[in-house]
């Protein structure tokens, strides 16, 4: 006599909501350390000069080289921003460690206000870890009024260890390029709200 047949295993019932949900925190977290990595990656380069980025300096060096180096300047301006934008020399020679200051020149063609932002670099790459600023009109959203000029100067120096550089050794020349996009005009002050007025009275009316 054979035995009653074994009961078949209930399926375990899958939680979706719990998977979805960690699937939403997932990709909430990939997102949010896409969006961190952007401003990281700014730092890292202007810190470094990695990838030609400018560094930013805060004093001057303390010596200066006999060494020259020629640098030139490259002025663009990106589709949608109306602007004429130039430098007031197109190249100097500086010796390494020489504080120098130069300016560009901007001007809305316009007929309407614009804001713009530059971005920049210096080529070729390996002298981004020696080229600093130590003033710059690049860290500054600029606003033009309809065809308003301005004079946009820039502090630089070549540092002096870019002479023990192995990578430097055979570079005479650094370029500075910016260029200019549109940027979002600062945010509007609200217009102030009416104090409202309290009801006039309503009139008796005559006996």
């Amino acid at each position: 006599m054979t035995g009653a047949p074994a009961p078949r295993p209930r399926p375990r019932r899958v939680n979706y909501g719990v998977t979805v949900a960690a699937c939403a925190v997932f990709v909430a977290g990939m997102v949010g350390a896409t969006y961190a990595a952007v401003p990281l990656y700014r730092i890292f380069c202007q810190t470094t000069g990695y990838g030609g980025t400018v560094r930013r300096a805060e004093v001057a060096p303390s010596e200066v080289l006999d060494k020259t180096i020629t640098v030139r300047f490259d002025a663009n301006v990106a589709p949608g921003l109306g602007w004429n934008f130039a430098p007031d020399v197109r190249e100097v020679k500086v010796k390494l460690g020489e504080v120098k200051t130069i300016s560009f020149h901007a001007e809305n063609l316009t007929n309407t206000t614009a804001t713009g932002s530059a971005a920049f670099n210096v080529s070729p790459d390996a002298a981004g870890a020696y080229f600093n600023k130590l003033a710059c009109f690049c860290f500054t959203q600029q606003t033009l009024q309809p065809h308003q000029p301005s004079e946009l100067p820039v502090t630089f120096f070549v540092a002096p260890g870019a002479a023990q550089d192995v990578d430097m050794s055979n570079v005479d020349t650094v370029t500075l390029s910016y260029t200019f996009y549109p940027a979002a005009p600062p945010a509007e002050a609200k217009a102030a709200e009416p104090v409202p007025t309290a009801p006039a009275l309503a009139e008796p009316n005559p006996l």
